[in-house]
């Protein structure tokens, strides 16, 4: 081997230095200890597009805005599930009311299916009991994902949405790697802690060569019941910064909404009526 440059990218030698990996096995022609093959669905499955909701930080509402987005394009009449892959903490089942048992056959697992014909995975639904937790490391977790995927009978599908465990860690690198994800739609809120986080969920996606669709602001104001005024609950909102750091759309501002947080508590979100992500639902459907 000749002497290392230590530039990988004008590199053709396999070597335990070299650098670069983008985590997307699916775009690699190199064989490596880490590479990892693609899922494939079952024969039955068509989908048109791979969304994963995706933040760098926790208890900002990926999960909400992933049920939400659902509601608002099966309601545009769009067939659509959702694949909670937030293992260690699932919230989808709630928000819809499914507390049924998932089952499955030889072939393969059925999603439960919502009032609207939203099409649901996720572990909760697997579990004797809600509240048992789910205690089980990285490559265990990676395995219950992709299945997930490729021993699910989606069906036909215009859209699944991947509510993504928060961070990136091993997890969402998984998924990554053995989902065809097309794009990211990226979660935050006014909060500059919080932007500061999901610019490291930016950057994973941009590594990975992944279209990111927008910024999605979550708790972005609330509204006065009286007069309809909107009230800014942080002092500066740093949203349009990051979004114009990244160049990037924001795409949804959220408000906290107390009609909202009763819906999803009693899990009847669906009768949430509302266009608040049109824009996003405009950029994903064009």
């Amino acid at each position: 081997m000749a002497e290392c440059n230590h530039d990988c990218n004008s590199c053709n030698e396999e070597c335990d230095e070299r650098q670069g990996c983008s985590h997307d096995c699916s775009s690699c022609g190199q064989n490596c200890s880490e590479r990892i093959e693609m899922a494939k669905p079952l024969e039955d499955v068509k989908i048109g597009k791979i969304v994963a909701v995706l933040s760098g930080k926790g208890g900002v509402g990926k999960s909400m805005v992933t049920s939400l987005l659902a509601v608002e394009l099966a309601q545009k009449g769009y067939k659509v599930g959702i694949m909670d892959a937030d293992i260690t903490g699932p919230s989808i089942p709630k928000m819809f009311n499914l507390n049924n048992q998932l089952y499955g056959d030889e072939t393969g697992i059925f999603p439960a299916i919502s009032t609207l014909g939203i099409e649901v995975v996720s572990i909760n639904m697997m579990l004797e009991n809600e509240d048992v937790p789910v205690l089980w490391r990285g490559p265990i977790l990676g395995g219950v994902i992709k299945q997930f995927y490729s021993e699910v009978h989606w069906g036909e599908l215009d859209y699944l949405l991947i509510d993504m465990p928060p961070g990136t860690s091993d997890v969402a690198i998984s998924i990554i790697q053995q989902i065809p994800v097309d794009s990211f739609v990226m979660v935050t809120t006014p909060s500059k802690l919080v932007s500061m986080v999901v610019g490291k969920a930016i950057n994973m996606a941009k590594q990975v060569n992944k279209q990111i669709i927008g910024l999605v602001e979550n708790m972005a104001y609330v509204k006065c019941d009286e007069c309809g005024h909107e009230i800014n609950i942080y002092k500066d909102d740093v949203t349009q910064e990051i979004a114009d750091k990244y160049g990037l759309d924001v795409v949804g501002k959220l408000p906290i909404d107390p009609v909202l947080a009763n819906l999803s508590d009693d899990g009847d979100i669906e009768s949430y009526d509302s266009n608040l992500l049109d824009k996003l639902i405009d950029k994903l459907t064009k």
